[in-house]
């Protein structure tokens, strides 16, 4: 995207020319996108492999496959600028300490009623500055909802504090880097792949969970500091997996600025949902315009019943059974101070792969 700076206008010409350690997390975050895509795929025809410039071909369509990339690569650039808030490697940013000091710096002690009444007013306020279209902020309570139900309180009163991840400040910077291209565009692929950029970053801001730490004499647990904290970023790949199994097909309405579910009788997707326009090939052969690599060598399960059984994963081509012997570390002891040692044996493996 930046080697087209001299074409690019506002926010992210800015991060292209001049901000070289925010697109540094940004990259990262692209990076992690791919990498969890591989691994929460590794068992199933389509493996989000790049081999042979697969990828390319699959984003050029709209396919399910295109809608869950788009929304893991959207995920990891908010959780990897996130962290980078956090750990203070960025400098326009840090924690969100926007509930944690008040009162002319005096601790801040709430309750679950309090905490989330000052949760909902924040993200109001962020839903106001960063939402255009007004008519879309009406449903504030299924929004709010949604943003705290993965959130629970501890008993009684504690004290916001500690640090808590700057979700906001990422979830902002992924959407002017990967959306800011798109924006003036109605056709319906561009409206897909916003939609689906934004359930990745909604995935983040709706998992994010509260820690807290007790202090005290000896281990009591005097006073309760409590911040917010994302979830690790597997757990946030494998909400958006299942999202990927439930992704509905949708069509363009007659105003052409809007979608609907090709099968009438669907209800509506949600913007937590992905969507996607045209179908997938089976993944089973090469096909080079597809961006399908075949699962020809493909290692599977002959005793596996799910995705990476060698029937559905070889497309009932059958496979090929052999036993290879490797050499593993075995028998290893833990030496005063930090030293492992261990022994080499031979191990025998059996291995089935797709004809």
């Amino acid at each position: 995207m930046c080697k087209k700076t001299r074409r690019l206008r506002g926010k992210m010409a800015e991060i292209c020319r001049h901000d070289s350690a925010l697109l540094k997390e940004i990259i990262n975050g692209i990076n992690l996108g791919f990498r969890e895509c591989e691994f929460q795929f590794r068992n199933r025809r389509w493996n989000c492999t790049a081999l042979r410039k697969s990828m390319r071909k699959i984003l050029m369509r709209d396919t399910r496959e295109t809608g869950f990339v788009n929304a893991i690569t959207s995920a990891g650039v908010t959780y990897a600028v996130t962290k980078a808030c956090t750990l203070g490697n960025l400098i326009e940013c840090s924690c969100d300490r926007s509930h944690s000091r008040r009162n002319g710096g005096q601790p801040q002690m709430v309750n679950a009623v309090t905490a989330v009444a000052a949760l909902e007013r924040q993200q109001a306020a962020y839903e106001k500055i960063n939402t255009t279209n007004v008519a879309k902020r009406g449903r504030g309570k299924n929004r709010r909802g949604r943003l705290l139900k993965n959130i629970k309180f501890p008993e009684g009163e504690w004290e916001w504090g500690g640090c808590s991840d700057n979700v906001n400040f990422g979830f902002r910077h992924s959407r002017v880097f990967l959306d800011s291209r798109y924006r003036r565009r109605s056709d319906l692929r561009t409206m897909v792949k916003l939609h689906n950029n934004r359930a990745g970053r909604l995935t983040i801001r709706d998992s994010m969970r509260l820690e807290c730490k007790c202090h005290g004499l000896s281990g009591s647990c005097t006073v309760k500091t409590c911040w917010l904290k994302m979830p690790p970023f597997r757990e946030v790949a494998a909400r958006l997996r299942d999202k990927f199994d439930r992704a509905s097909k949708v069509i363009l309405r007659n105003d052409g600025n809007s979608y609907m579910p090709e099968i009438e009788t669907l209800k509506q997707p949600t913007k937590y949902d992905l969507v996607y326009s045209d179908d997938s090939p089976d993944f089973c052969e090469p096909n080079m315009r597809t961006g399908s690599v075949g699962t020809q060598e493909r290692e599977c399960n002959a005793t596996s019943l799910s995705s990476d059984s060698c029937e559905q994963l070889c497309c009932n081509r059958g496979y090929k059974h052999r036993i290879v012997s490797e050499w593993i570390n075995c028998k290893c002891v833990f030496k005063w101070c930090c030293e492992v040692t261990c022994e080499k044996c031979l191990e025998k493996r059996e291995i089935n792969t797709c004809l």
